[in-house]
């Protein structure tokens, strides 16, 4: 019982956490704390099924688990998202920045010398 506590009280946390997403250079280390709590998760989770977990759907604390888990999936996803946004802006922002500078860069043109052979 002990494990499955420690398990609630894990993805509790982690749910808590998933709720707010910081700007900027705070996200690195808000990344880093979730990568830990899931793995502490995943951990209790792992020796949950060696001792033989069993869901049991007349439980309470194991449809707690149940919420708590989908509500941490649709977090994760949002939290993704986000991530992924980010990356296309900021690379639209490269782009965008490398088209100023050379405006030229894109554009494919044989240039060439003609010579006139008139004697």
């Amino acid at each position: 019982m002990q494990q499955i506590e420690q398990l609630l009280q894990t993805s509790a946390n982690l749910f808590k956490h998933l709720g707010n997403i910081p700007k900027g250079e705070e996200r690195d280390d808000y990344i880093i704390v979730i990568n830990n709590m899931l793995d502490k998760r995943g951990t209790i989770m792992e020796n949950l099924m060696k001792e033989g977990f069993r869901f049991d759907n007349q439980n309470r604390i194991h449809r707690t688990l149940l919420e708590l888990d989908n509500g941490i999936k649709e977090r994760l996803a949002v939290v993704m998202n986000t991530v992924k946004q980010d990356m296309a802006n900021l690379q639209k922002t490269k782009k965008s920045e490398q088209q100023y500078y050379n405006p030229y860069s894109n554009v494919r043109v044989m240039d060439g010398m003609y010579y006139d052979k008139k004697n």
